[in-house]
């Protein structure tokens, strides 16, 4: 509990986490409130309504990727191993607090989003209402995604190091370099739908029943396939950041 009190502490200590905050909330209101006010609404549906809450994944993982990329950058993290030896447990307390921080924003956001669009919204294609678990999926499931999105986003920084470098990593991975594998022929279409990012947009992607949530699928995987991968990938990130923490020099 101190080590997480004390990451609190430095990550709230500067601006760039509430301005990332503010980002994330303005995108994912903004496309909410754009789909519930065009065409009154016809394009309404929650996978689409929530895209912003996408583009604010993003910048949250821009917030844990710079919460220890500034360590580095102004050389505090060598107070912080001088005062915590035990450099996983730095690492540990860091993750888990971005991890919590990024569970609460994503399940709060894009639940409000979902009632945003939803009031704003005169004539939707489909009723707009949380009345089943698969419902609950595709809005709440965000919550799940952010969480494990700060984990990545830590693991890349805590490799990287560098701001820049760190933050192209995860901003262009989804956007350029999922997207560009795609286009390998034979390999890509067959592969592309298990990258890690597309494999988490799966998890809040609409199925036409409950047993699809855990059904194989000819095009992809499955939405809590698509679930597992990603937190996959995100663990194996976070192993190879203690192995590289605990032999470079800070």
């Amino acid at each position: 509990m101190t080590l997480l009190n004390v990451e609190r502490i430095k990550l709230f200590s500067t601006r760039s986490p509430y301005w990332c905050l503010a980002a994330v909330v303005l995108a994912s209101f903004g496309f909410a409130a754009l789909f519930g006010l065009v065409d009154q609404g016809h394009a309404a549906i929650p996978y689409l309504i929530l895209r912003g809450v996408n583009l604010g994944m993003s910048i949250f993982m821009v917030l844990a990727t710079l919460a220890i990329t500034t360590e580095y950058r102004f050389g505090t993290i060598r107070n912080t191993f001088l005062a915590t030896p035990r450099r996983p447990a730095v690492l540990a307390a860091k993750t888990l607090l971005l991890a919590l921080i990024g569970g609460v924003v994503g399940l709060v956001v894009s639940v409000g989003c979902f009632y945003l669009a939803k009031a704003l919204a005169q004539d939707p294609p489909l009723p707009l209402q949380l009345s089943s678990a698969d419902d609950w999926r595709q809005v709440a499931g965000y919550g799940a995604l952010f969480a494990i999105a700060a984990v990545i986003a830590v693991s890349v920084g805590t490799i990287v190091r560098q701001s820049a470098g760190a933050i192209a990593i995860v901003l262009l991975w989804p956007l350029l370099f999922e997207g560009l594998f795609t286009l390998i022929p034979t390999v890509g279409p067959k592969v592309g739908p298990w990258l890690p990012f597309a494999s988490a947009d799966k998890w809040v992607s609409p199925t036409s029943s409950i047993t699809d949530v855990f059904q194989s699928s000819a095009s992809g995987p499955t939405p809590v396939q698509g679930l597992l991968v990603f937190a996959g990938t995100a663990a194996l990130l976070w192993v190879v950041a203690v192995l590289v923490l605990q032999r470079r020099d800070a």
